[in-house]
């Protein structure tokens, strides 16, 4: 007697007899565990199964103070001292509106800090001034480049110094 299957259950048959369910990730691995007093833990795991970043559910001080926590990090990208300062300017408008909103029931609001501005700068520099010498030096030893760089201008310094001819300055041929 032959067993009767649905059309779903048919359809999974179908393809592991094709293999499409090899290899999968998380194959032959236990399902991770399920607290059941906390009662966000879909959306937890959600959040580190798909690198999920919620910086802007965040209450706006917090938020401000986890940016303020990645200076002067997050400023190596910018390539320019005035866009770090309008970044660092910018931050600090924000965490003074921040303080003029009204605060939220019972609670003691929680304040941001606002930062100094050229000591973020001056930090940025020396970052900066750091990246780019790890990034000559990677360069240079991946590419078989050598770390002394000839001086560029040797070549026209040997061509501007020669002497003209008729000056007293090229020297004769032997025998003219």
């Amino acid at each position: 007697m032959e067993r009767w299957e649905s059309s779903v259950e048919k359809a999974i048959r179908e393809a592991q007899e094709r293999g499409e369910f090899d290899n999968l990730p998380g194959a032959g691995k236990p399902l991770p565990p399920i607290n059941p007093n906390d009662p966000d833990w879909f959306v937890k795991q959600l959040a580190t199964r798909e690198q999920l970043d919620f910086t802007g559910a965040l209450p706006p001080a917090i938020a401000l103070r986890k940016e303020a926590a990645g200076f002067p990090e997050s400023l190596r990208e910018l390539r320019t001292e005035e866009s770090v300062r309008q970044v660092l300017i910018d931050f600090n408008r924000r965490v003074r509106e921040d303080r003029l909103r009204p605060g939220e029931g019972q609670l003691p609001r929680i304040l941001a800090p606002t930062v100094d501005v050229d000591a973020l700068v001056e930090q940025w520099r020396v970052l900066r001034v750091a990246a780019r010498r790890e990034a000559t030096a990677d360069v240079r030893q991946d590419d078989g480049i050598p770390t002394t760089v000839p001086d560029a201008s040797g070549w026209f310094r040997r061509w501007v110094g020669r002497r003209r001819p008729g000056r007293g300055g090229w020297p004769r041929r032997p025998g003219t």
